[in-house]
């Protein structure tokens, strides 16, 4: 029972996550298109032809970046998604991501 508890949390935390990203870039400015593959991939591609994708994991309960600069791991801890190797959180990190690849501040928090 409780691993179902953990992956109805995990659905719960992951979907929510991914739908505050999309409306935070749905209001953003930046010369940036993206899109939802299915529930578990949001793909994000800019102006040079550059991509970053959130993706869930499902299996590890984890959401993962890939961006230009490297792959990243996020595991909810407490009431956030944290980089599983240096604790940085989710939304904080992805800002950054994605304001260095469009070449434009873009806020996501």
């Amino acid at each position: 029972m409780v691993a179902h508890m953990e992956e109805h949390d995990f659905n719960a935390h992951a979907e929510a996550i991914l739908s505050r990203i999309e409306a935070a870039l749905e209001r953003s400015v930046a010369d940036l298109d993206f899109e939802r593959v299915g529930d578990q991939i949001l793909q994000i591609d800019f102006a040079d032809g550059s991509r970053i994708v959130v993706n869930r994991h499902d299996a590890a309960r984890e959401i993962w970046v890939a961006a230009r600069s490297g792959g990243f791991h996020y595991r909810w801890q407490g009431d956030c998604w944290r980089d599983t190797r240096n604790g940085s959180e989710l939304l904080s990190t992805l800002s950054d991501l994605v304001s260095t690849q469009a070449g434009e501040p873009v806020a996501l928090l």
